[in-house]
């Protein structure tokens, strides 16, 4: 079967989702009838996870709001697909763990709950000569591979890693003590200097980064690593690298039951008319008085504006008057990563049977790491890949026809011949999306931090900003993205 091309009548998320906010016309349309400008207390750019949840705790401050979002859909960074036989997938965030309190809470409030990610049996590794081996989900390297030619290296960094995230400054990154002297450096130039630099080893590396970054580690600055590490927790919490990358005791532990993806759509439900779909905002105009947010669905005026879009598109918008320089100098200097995200369908998820966990960890490409992301009945079965960082680059050049051929060879090494044949397969390039650029997260490279990172959070005038790029926890995940939100809320309600 050919992979499945995605539209937009196969999303969930969009209009059908939030059926109380407003849908206008796309751009060209709009344009012949613009609607009346609006006014509020407060205008939210963007209804992702961040803006619904500032919009949502301005209206339970007791003032008003509008969100104005791009797409015909909501959800940002969050996104379900339906599948032809009715059920679906996720092609976004979709995992939760320990200490994603704001996320999880989030959730609980709009009835959306949880169910484990798959993690019984063995994960398996497969190394830069192909050579396939199996080990414990719970062994005690968790979902990094326990190979002895990859382990030494990986307990040496990790070790060393957590150890330079304790007590570290997640609030202000910029002012540690080692802060020039990390951020004059990459991930992958440190980790040559402070392991063996076993080029296996490396290639394991580049297989966690591409996952979760999106970038390979020559792209990632030493300071905002570790900063990601240490803000792998909360308050009472100090953040590890175990807990950001494993899924038991980890950030993939459990998926959210019904799909990730529910729980913006019912916040945007809740929101009502308050929400504008199909109004990307193109310029933000204010004065000593208020802001003027000017989108392809007419006018809004307020006192105050949180852009809650990535850095990236937030620099695409005119503002008068402009930016401060740093700040405009910082969203310059905030590329989202490179991912792209495979999924076959099968009718059931057949590697559990031969007592595997569906998690990989690969040195060769395309796919470098996978995850069973099967809905909680187990049916169908659902293998998902991630092609990040370089290999998202190359292989996006590619015809879907070679990519999805290349990538079930893969699964048929990982899980055996049965992956040769899915029902379905579904692929998404999270770079192809106006309206992200790029997935999952912002990469920052070295100076980005100490030069311009004291203007992540600060107000220009009366615009604020949210984001999960802006958060002090859970950086670059659902749980940062509503932290933000909430922040940025509590900072214009002490302004109104």
């Amino acid at each position: 079967m050919q992979g499945r091309q995605i539209t937009r009548r196969g999303l969930i998320g969009g209009a059908a989702a939030g059926t109380a906010m407003t849908v206008l016309p796309a751009a060209g349309a709009a344009a012949a009838r613009q609607p009346a400008a609006r006014s509020a207390d407060v205008v939210v750019v963007g209804a992702g996870l961040a803006g619904l949840t500032a919009a949502r705790q301005v209206v339970a401050g007791g003032r008003s709001a509008i969100v104005l979002e791009a797409r015909d859909r909501v959800g940002g960074r969050v996104l379900s697909h339906t599948l032809s036989g009715g059920s679906y997938s996720e092609l976004g965030g979709m995992f939760t763990g320990p200490t994603q309190d704001d996320i999880q809470a989030l959730a609980k409030d709009v009835g959306v709950g949880f169910y484990p990610t798959y993690n019984s049996g063995n994960n398996v590794f497969v190394g830069g000569d192909g050579r396939r081996e199996e080990f414990p989900s719970d062994s005690p390297l968790g979902n990094a591979p326990a190979d002895p030619i990859v382990a030494p290296d990986i307990a040496l960094a990790v070790a060393q890693l957590d150890d330079m995230a304790t007590d570290f400054p997640v609030d202000a990154p910029w002012s540690s003590p080692h802060a020039e002297e990390w951020d004059r450096q990459t991930l992958d130039t440190w980790l040559r200097a402070h392991t063996s630099g076993n080029p296996e080893f490396m290639q394991v590396v580049s297989s966690a980064t591409e996952a979760i970054f999106g970038c390979e580690p020559r792209e990632l600055s030493l300071l905002y690593t570790v900063f990601y590490i240490a803000a792998s927790g909360n308050e009472d919490n100090q953040g590890t690298f175990e807990r950001n990358f494993n899924t038991k005791d980890g950030a993939q532990e459990q998926r959210f039951a019904g799909g990730a993806a529910l729980v913006p759509q019912r916040v945007a439900a809740q929101l009502g008319n308050r929400g504008v779909l199909n109004a990307p905002v193109r310029r933000i105009d204010q004065s000593g008085s208020g802001v003027t947010v000017q989108s392809d669905a007419g006018i809004v005026s307020a006192k105050r504006a949180i852009v809650a879009i990535p850095p990236t598109l937030a620099g695409r918008i005119f503002y008068e008057p402009a930016l401060p320089p740093l700040r405009d100098q910082l969203m310059q200097h905030m590329p989202q990563g490179s991912l792209m995200k495979f999924e076959a369908v099968y009718s059931t998820p057949f590697w559990r049977g031969k007592g595997l966990t569906g998690q990989v960890v690969s040195e060769n490409g395309p796919v470098k790491v996978t995850f069973d992301v099967s809905p909680e009945s187990g049916t169908p079965g659902i293998m998902m890949g991630f092609i990040g960082g370089h290999e998202a680059r190359v292989w996006e050049e590619r015809s879907a026809a070679s990519r999805r051929d290349a990538v079930l060879e893969q699964f048929a090494h990982f899980f055996g011949d049965e992956a040769l044949r899915p029902r379905e397969v579904v692929e998404f390039n999270w770079s192809t999306e106006v309206w992200n650029r790029g997935c999952p997260v912002a990469v920052l490279g070295p100076g980005t931090l100490i030069d311009f990172g004291a203007e992540l959070r600060k107000p220009a005038g009366r615009i604020h900003w949210a984001g999960t790029e802006t958060s002090t926890y859970w950086n670059g995940y659902m749980d940062g993205a509503v932290r933000s939100g909430k922040r940025a809320a509590a900072e214009v309600l002490a302004r109104l």
